[in-house]
């Protein structure tokens, strides 16, 4: 997959995780870094537990959006301290 699809998947993983954790997004260039370190995250989780979502499309959006609900979850963690 090339690094465009790996930015347009990192925004819309994004995207779908802000309206998840909070109603709404983040702006573009938020939910692409949410989305692409949410990917990052869901793939290392994943192998973790053995989970193999394949290699297509809905594959790495599904890691991805995991991976951001995840970061997101974290994050709101800390803020409420």
């Amino acid at each position: 997959m090339g690094w465009l699809w790996f930015i347009i998947i990192g925004a819309v993983a994004g995207w779908l995780a802000g309206n998840i954790m909070r109603g709404g997004g983040f702006g573009l260039l938020m939910n692409i870094v949410v989305g692409v370190v949410g990917a990052l995250i869901g793939g290392w989780v994943f192998d973790l537990l053995g989970i193999g979502t394949g290699d297509g499309l809905i594959g790495s959006l599904i890691t991805a959006l995991v991976g951001a609900i995840l970061l997101l979850w974290v994050i709101s963690l800390f803020k409420r301290a």
